[in-house]
């Protein structure tokens, strides 16, 4: 019976240490959504504070960054053309 309890106690081990493994995954799971959440708060953010500063400066000739302003203007205004371009073809179907 020794040999038996041996088993048990192996496998009962072995299953303490799967379901310590798996918390642990579990958890760093976790933690690593949290940081994927916070890094997206911050990119929006940035991204929200870009557009306040070009719609606040992006028409004033010597501004810092007026060059990657101009070029946001730009591709909104390709873009609007783009979109444009789209709706007159749509009409052709």
């Amino acid at each position: 019976m020794d040999f038996l309890e041996k088993i048990g106690d192996t496998i009962s081990s072995k299953g303490k240490d799967v379901a310590h493994k798996a918390r642990v995954l579990a958890e760093i799971a976790k933690l690593k959504g949290q940081i994927s959440t916070c890094e997206e708060v911050v990119r929006n953010n940035y991204l929200e504070i870009g557009r306040l500063y070009c719609e606040e400066y992006g028409n004033v000739p010597d501004a810092p960054f007026g060059k990657q302003c101009q070029a946001v203007l730009n591709a909104e205004r390709g873009k609007k053309e783009l979109q444009e371009r789209i709706e007159e073809l749509k009409k052709q179907i």
